[in-house]
Order: C-alpha cells, then sequence, then structure tokens
C-alpha cells in the first residue's frame, strides 16, 4: 500500500489497483482537485477541512467514474449539490474492485460542549489502512497502519499518543495537522513514545509519499 499526504486529511491511498482519496477539505482544495484517476473518494463527516463542496465537485468531474462513499448526513449535503454518493453508515461494508471498504460510525471528538458534534464515520481500507476522521474510535482487530490525528481542538498529543496505544497498530502516521505551523513540534512527541510501544511511526509530512509493507 503506497500513501501519498496530500495535506491535513487528505491522502491518496494506492492498494488493490485502486486510487482512493480520503477526505477533500478547503485546506488542500488546490492540490487535490488536479488528481486523476481516482476511483474511491471517501468522506468522513461534513466539517470544512474535511468536505470542500465545490473542489469536490471538480474531482468528481475529472473522475468521472469515482465512487463516493461517506455517510447519511453528508450524503444530505452532497444530494443538495447534486454529487452523486453511495452511503456507508456504522457497520456497512462496500466493495469497489478487490477492495473492501468497512465503516466504522463514531461521535466527533468534543471540542467545546456539542459545538461541532456530528456524524463521522471512520474507514477500515482493505484491511490494511484504519482511517477514523475526528474520532478516537477503536476497531477492535488488528490494525497494520493506522492514520493518527495528532492535532486539533479536539485532540492534544497525549491523545493522539493514547489513542494510538490503545489501537496498537503496527504503523502509523500523522493526520490532522494542517492546523499547526510547526506540526513536528508535536510529531517528535510520537516519533519518541510509539516505537517503544512497538508502534512504527512515519512522520509523513504534506507531499510525502510512503510504501506501507505491513
Amino acid at each position: 500500500m503506497k500513501v501519498t499526504k496530500i495535506g491535513h486529511c487528505c491522502l491518496l491511498v494506492e492498494l488493490g489497483g485502486l486510487r482512493i482519496m480520503t477526505d477533500p477539505g478547503r485546506w488542500t482544495a488546490g492540490a487535490h482537485s488536479t488528481e486523476k484517476d481516482i476511483d474511491v473518494i471517501l468522506i468522513t463527516h461534513e466539517h470544512g477541512d474535511h468536505l470542500h463542496v465545490e473542489s469536490l465537485k471538480t474531482v468528481v468531474a475529472n473522475n468521472t467514474n469515482a465512487v463516493v462513499l461517506t455517510n447519511a448526513d453528508v450524503g444530505d449535503i452532497l444530494h443538495a449539490e447534486g454529487i452523486p454518493y453511495t452511503v456507508v453508515d456504522d457497520g456497512d461494508t462496500h466493495t469497489v474492485g478487490d477492495v473492501l471498504f468497512e465503516s466504522y460510525d463514531g461521535p466527533h471528538e468534543e471540542i467545546y460542549g456539542d459545538f461541532g458534534i456530528v456524524h463521522n464515520t471512520g474507514y477500515f481500507i482493505g484491511g490494511v489502512l484504519f482511517y477514523p476522521g475526528d474520532a478516537f474510535t477503536e476497531p477492535k482487530k488488528e490494525v497494520p497502519v493506522l492514520a493518527l490525528p495528532v492535532a486539533g481542538p479536539w485532540c492534544t498529543i497525549k491523545d493522539a499518543i493514547d489513542y494510538a496505544k490503545r489501537v496498537r497498530p503496527t504503523c502509523a502516521f500523522p493526520v490532522h495537522d494542517g492546523m499547526l505551523r510547526y506540526p513536528e513540534v508535536s510529531i517528535n512527541h510520537a516519533v519518541r513514545e510509539l516505537p517503544a510501544a512497538n508502534i512504527d511511526f512515519v512522520p509523513l509530512a504534506d507531499g510525502d509519499t510512503h510504501t506501507f509493507t505491513v
């Protein structure tokens, strides 16, 4: 599996002959809008750093055969915009080609009170990569690679490290770091702590590509 970090939570995952995009949000609109040969687009929730409707329209127009998988709440937004989609809520599975997509619902982690608590759906991609969105969802099974949220108004680096230790992936790499001016300051703590828990942490920066061989 090869992962290219476009930025923040927007990834290009190449697995099983598919090119899979996650969370095309506003902070990466200029970068992800030009991607071609996309087969699947996964959207975890409706917040703007995960869903930018206008650039998603461009991605879909450039990739007319792409399948958009998301939950029902995001689906309502896409329906209003005329963007085709398939609903995969908690426990649902969907197969594209030879790749199985499994959905795991979990409430958005608390920012403050009820603010921003929306329907969040994480995805297990091909039994290899678990991408939780903005929730510390535990899939309760072996996780070869974890896309680990490391920062945000709902996430400290302690939260991130503790979550990774609970899930116990073989490998992890950072996502949800687009708001950090100096992401390496937070990521360095994960670089220090997670190998001691037998978790290989790969500090992917925007634009980096890494091939995971687990």
